[in-house]
């Protein structure tokens, strides 16, 4: 089936990732490398992270819980230090690209995020949250789980993209820098990109649609 559809992931897709923020931060501090991608490994549905970013719990309550999870490990991480990590810079080739598949096709977004009032990226810079935000105005679609209460990898939340987009999932390329997010949207029939890199996903999606980027 011909493409109809490329929906999106945000961070780590068209921002660096947080996971170089957090490498910096545990080595910075002497912690274990991971020790954050540890944390929010445990108890992945009803952790601390999962629950801001189905908006269960607000920032103060997840930098109180994130730390209590850190300490039962050894560490003391306060919540409100990991949120500050989470915003990276915009890549703009990756920018141009999308655009480039806007012109083409149906564009949507599907990020998990936290309700801190910074949007998607959750930006400390304003500069950054306007470059974010002019972004996201060109999606036709975006689901954020902080405000739909879904949270990937939930099938739910590939279904409500699809219906909002109009679109069988046979029809629709998927990026996300997790594997874990990718998995139910292949298994809908989606084709999906895994993001290590913006080389490689600028080659994975050209491939994927067709379009020289």
């Amino acid at each position: 089936m011909s493409v109809e559809a490329v929906i999106w992931d945000f961070g780590g897709v068209f921002t660096t990732s947080p996971f170089d923020a957090f490498t910096r931060y545990e080595r910075e501090r002497g912690l274990p490398a991971d020790i954050i991608r540890r944390i929010n490994s445990i108890n992945p549905d009803t952790n601390a992270w999962a629950k801001i970013e189905r908006s269960e719990v607000d920032a103060a309550t997840f930098d109180r819980l994130f730390r209590e999870e850190a300490l039962a490990l050894g560490h003391d991480i306060p919540g409100a230090d990991v949120l500050a990590l989470l915003s990276g810079d915009l890549r703009p080739a990756v920018v141009a690209a999308f655009f480039a598949c806007k012109a083409r096709f149906k564009v949507g977004c599907i990020t998990n995020n936290a309700p801190t009032g910074k949007g998607a990226g959750m930006s400390s810079s304003s500069e950054k949250a306007k470059q974010i935000a002019e972004v996201f105005a060109q999606f036709d679609h975006v689901i954020e789980s902080s405000k739909a209460g879904v949270r990937k990898p939930d099938p739910r939340i590939y279904a409500m993209m699809c219906e909002a987009l109009d679109v069988r999932p046979q029809a629709c390329v998927y990026l996300d820098d997790l594997g874990i997010n990718l998995k139910p949207a292949r298994d809908m029939g989606m084709r999906t990109i895994k993001v290590t890199s913006e080389a490689q996903l600028l080659a994975d999606l050209s491939a994927a649609v067709g379009l020289s980027f």
